[in-house]
């Protein structure tokens, strides 16, 4: 009878415990999961924050490295090192954020050597600009309208919109060369805004 009963607890002994495991295991995936789709959602805003690493604007052939620059000793936004590259104003929101993103880049290089920036007079009202990030995510824009402005202009739309949208702008010299102030007589926005 001891034995029955020995046998019988240990029975119930092994069921409870293999329950009380499986309720483990199943806990531990489900926790595990919560915890992937947590990390996952991190790195979501992750890659929403990376910084541009490409232009791309297919009509005018450009395909080119983005820099990232700050202010000069003079208070100017700086500008790419050499002619085939353009640069990122990364004291301003990166492009696909709320606000104006600024890209610039060279035009009318020393020598007639090629400058990415030669040709973005041509872009048009419609056109597509699009920006990679290192993790390869792109975000695209669409040209609203291309302005022209006096270097000495005071242009706040070009970095402070305040319609809570996401825009880009792209600037290059424009214009002709002004030998006595070494650089062009005028600057070429091209205003652009995120395709959601």
């Amino acid at each position: 009878m001891e034995s029955k009963l020995s046998l019988k607890w240990s029975w119930l002994i092994l069921i409870i415990a293999g329950i009380t495991f499986s309720s483990l295991i199943i806990f531990s995936s489900v926790n595990n999961k919560s915890i992937k789709l947590i990390q996952n959602a991190g790195s979501l805003e992750q890659i929403s924050l990376e910084s541009p690493f490409r232009l791309k604007i297919p009509k005018i052939n450009i395909d080119a490295a983005v820099e990232n620059v700050g202010l000069t000793s003079d208070g100017a936004v700086d500008v790419p090192r050499g002619p085939e590259d353009v640069a990122w104003f990364d004291l301003g929101p990166r492009p696909g954020e709320n606000g104006d993103a600024v890209i610039d880049g060279h035009s009318g290089w020393k020598d007639n050597m090629p400058a990415v920036f030669n040709n973005l007079s041509k872009l048009q009202k419609g056109d597509k600009i699009y920006i990679e990030d290192g993790k390869g995510t792109t975000i695209a824009f669409v040209v609203r309208e291309i302005k022209s402005y006096n270097p000495e202009a005071n242009v706040p739309d070009v970095f402070n919109s305040n319609d809570e949208k996401a825009h880009l702008n792209l600037i290059t010299c424009s214009g002709y060369w002004n030998d006595a102030e070494k650089t062009h007589s005028d600057r070429l926005v091209v205003f652009a805004d995120k395709i959601f």
